[in-house]
């Protein structure tokens, strides 16, 4: 199920990119045909520029030919003023009106020449501008132009190279697409398959159970009554009830042990580490014993600080040896641990040294209060320590007692029962909890003493260098004590649970117990050497198993062959008397054929002697013998009639009055034997047909057996089935919601895309409008 929940996942992943990118393809067509829209209407704007830069070229060349002919104009103007003014240097003899006359028109040309003049220069200067200005606007317009068609060549390019891209992206999607269609058909055949198979097994892990559980139910009930060996007036006998050798409970304790070990080690280093400072303290405050002697309090306290190690090193020794003593090859049970008497001693003898130091704590911390510069916050958190020392003396005093108990039942045995045991360690492990939060509040209150402390104007170095390094000691001695009570409380149900105990009882393991349990270990290791060297002292527990199945199997098959012999020897009996009855049958036709033969012959003869007396007498005879024959059979089947009784019928025939009598008592002999062997055999039959009915009687209540376990079976599988609709429905309605966020997402997308199109295209417009703009520069120009 969790490759086609992935497949799932892949496949709307996929679904949804796919439809990102579709869409995004359908954004860039439309974009490439606005964008040719566009580049059509700058070809026709072009087109209209170029037309109107023609029209300007045209009336510009109109105003240079304008302008030539003015200037000629001019020319001939100047000329005619030219012939003019010789004219009048020939006839100034001439009378005075006419000249005034040719002044005053030569006045009016020179204005209106200089008019022209002017004009033209105007013109000139204009049209210079003009055409500065239209080149300048033309330059930018192709510049402009040429920067305009790169940027839409180089947008072309990246709009064929995403279609390029997002083509190949939507093939490659669809032949994704298909193959994980492909494969998730598959997968769900085969997830189909497992969910059949898996469902199989999970009924035959129910019947299995079931079955399991009832042998375990029987075998348990079967240990529980009649498998312990209790006697009740030698107990020393009970120590036959040997526990098996627990390897995992071994090799469990051993990493307990080597845990705790390494704790206790931390422990030790710490206390060390926190007496030490301790005394070094006392050396240097309140009195610095180097410029003058301290108090004799303060010299017996630190004489007492000195012998720290004498008593906190043989925790760490105790616990060792302890540690050492639990091997794979022993049994560590509280009454077995022999080593942890040593450790509660050394922890009794360092709780006594505790308690004989408290009061010079005590005092010590009083003389630091009575100090002639100690602040009243100091003297609180001074109290707080003392406090906080009393505390932690009591919490090792609870420990000392918790483990001296738990130590007890190794030196005396039935000391401690188990459910006394369970709450020992329960307390021992608050105890250790409480130990933490008690050093961890000690630690605080140092570190406000300290910070108080270096407020003092009469603080040295070498204090505020102790004091440091006596808080550390504080901190690892509050993150030691931290990790054994986590420790201890996580393994808690180890303590508590009994890792051996005798068959049948609930009592505890007896030392006597626990030597037996490892002889048995060694005789079970040297029997399986014995074994790996080819050299077994008994059936392995496979051949066992295998012979008993062939035990089994014979057993069945020679039931099967004493069935088949017993319908064999039925059949044969049942032929023997289908023999016996034709041979009584063919007994009797032989008797009938003689007596017929018999009675053929005397006719015959009274025939012949009738033949013999008279010619005439033939046809009587020959009626006679008519009518005997018609007579005789008259007789037999009279006969037949007569001879009809309860045990079956008789039948006889007439014979000659001087054997009749005889023949007739060995016929109903015969017969009756007949009828005896007929009713065995019916009897028989009858008694082999009861057989095979009881047969057929037990095969069908086996078969109605099996019917009910599978009409149980195909409830559960329709309960499964049940379940599994509602899953899968479920399974689709989160489909479905995923789908629609989908959806929901992709509509956002789309709306963002859209946006930013709606943004390229009013860029694109700008950029049409100031590059038309320009072209109409350039066309003016």
């Amino acid at each position: 199920m969790a490759n086609v929940t992935d497949l799932q996942t892949k496949y709307s992943k996929l679904a949804q990119e796919y439809s990102k990118l579709r869409a995004q393809n359908q954004v860039l067509k439309k974009a490439v045909v606005d964008e040719q829209a566009n580049s059509a209407s700058f070809k026709e704007q072009l087109k209209q520029r170029d037309q109107s830069l023609r029209k300007q070229e045209q009336e510009m060349d109109s105003l240079s030919f304008r302008n030539q002919q003015l200037a000629k104009r001019v020319e001939l103007l100047q000329e005619e003023l030219a012939v003019s003014e010789s004219k009048g240097k020939k006839g100034k003899s001439k009378a005075d009106s006419p000249s005034q006359h040719g002044l005053e028109t030569q006045s009016v040309f020179d204005e209106d020449l200089q008019k022209k003049i002017e004009e033209n220069e105007r013109l000139h200067i204009q049209f210079y501008e003009a055409d500065e200005h239209h080149r300048k606007q033309e330059a930018e317009l192709m510049t402009r132009l040429q920067e305009l068609e790169t940027d839409s060549g180089q947008h072309h390019a990246v709009v064929d190279g995403l279609t390029t891209k997002y083509m190949e992206t939507i093939d490659r999607l669809q032949s994704d697409k298909a193959r994980l269609d492909v494969k998730a058909q598959t997968l769900e055949r085969e997830a189909k398959e497992c969910r059949m198979r898996t469902e199989e097994c999970q009924q035959q892990l129910r019947r299995c159970q079931s079955e399991l559980n009832r042998q375990v139910k029987q075998s348990s009930s079967v240990i529980l009554e009649k498998v312990p060996f209790n006697d009740t007036k030698f107990g020393d006998y009970n120590s036959l009830n040997v526990p098996p050798h627990n390897r995992r409970h071994q090799l469990k304790a051993r990493d307990v042990a080597g845990q705790a070990l390494s704790f206790i080690q931390d422990l030790v280093a710490a206390l060390l580490n926190f007496h030490s400072y301790t005394e070094q303290r006392v050396h240097i405050y309140p009195l610095d014993s180097s410029i003058e002697p301290i108090s004799p309090l303060n010299q017996k306290f630190s004489q007492y600080l000195h012998e720290n190690a004498a008593y906190v090193r043989p925790l760490e020794d105790g616990f060792l040896q302890l540690h050492q003593s639990i091997t794979e090859d022993t049994v560590t049970v509280l009454e077995t641990v022999v080593k942890l008497k040593g450790f509660a001693d050394n922890f009794s003898s360092y709780t006594s040294f505790l308690l004989k130091i408290l009061p010079y704590q005590l005092k010590s911390l009083e003389e630091e209060c009575n100090a002639p510069l100690c602040t009243a916050a100091l003297i609180a958190k001074n109290q707080e320590l003392q406090n906080d020392m009393k505390r932690v003396t009591s919490v090792f005093e609870k420990l000392q007692s918790y483990i001296k108990l738990l130590a007890l039942p190794s030196v005396r045995q039935d000391a401690m029962p188990q459910s006394s045991t369970s709450a020992v360690f329960t307390q021992l492990a608050a105890s250790l909890h409480s130990l933490h939060d008690v050093i961890k509040e000690m630690s605080k209150h140092y570190n406000q003493k300290a910070s108080f402390e270096q407020e003092l104007p009469t603080i040295t170095q070498k204090l505020c260098t102790t004091t440091e390094c006596l808080l550390g000691s504080l901190g690892s001695l509050t993150s030691s004590t931290g990790k054994i009570a986590t420790f201890f409380s996580n393994n808690l149900d180890f303590f508590t649970s009994s890792g051996y105990s005798p068959r049948g009882s609930t009592v505890a393991l007896n030392p006597l117990q626990a030597e037996s349990m490892l002889a048995n270990k060694k005789k079970a290791a040297a029997y399986i050497h014995a074994v790996k060297q080819g050299r077994p002292q008994s059936v392995p527990y496979r051949d066992a198993l295998s012979n008993r199945r062939v035990l089994t199997s014979s057993t069945e098959s020679r039931e099967g062959l004493t069935q088949q012999v017993h319908q064999s020897q039925e059949k044969i009996a049942r032929l023997e008397q289908e023999k016996e009855h034709w041979l009584l049958e063919a007994q009797l036709g032989k008797v009938r054929l003689e007596k017929e033969n018999q009675r053929i012959a005397d006719l015959e003869a009274q025939l012949a002697a009738a033949l013999g007396g008279s010619p005439n007498s033939q046809p009587a005879a020959a009626g006679t013998l008519s009518e005997s024959h018609e007579e005789a059979e008259e007789e037999q089947q009279a006969a037949g009639r007569e001879c009809t009784s309860l045990v079956g019928m008789l039948c006889t025939t007439p014979t000659v009055e001087h054997g009749g009598d005889e023949s007739r008592e060995q016929l109903i002999k015969t017969h009756y034997m007949a009828r005896v062997g007929e009713l065995t055999t019916q009897l028989q039959i009858s008694d082999s047909k009861a057989v095979h009915f009881h047969s057929e009687c037990r095969a069908l209540a086996k078969r109605l057996a099996i019917a009910e376990k599978s009409r149980e079976t195909l409830s559960e599988e329709v309960k499964l089935a049940n379940q599994n609709v509602t899953r899968l429905q479920d399974e689709l309605t989160t489909t479905k919601r995923s789908y629609e966020d989908q959806l929901s997402m992709m509509s956002d997308h789309l709306c963002s895309m859209n946006e930013t199109l709606s943004k390229q295209r009013e860029e694109i417009d700008m950029l049409k409008l100031g590059s038309k703009g320009n072209a109409k520069k350039n066309k003016g120009r």
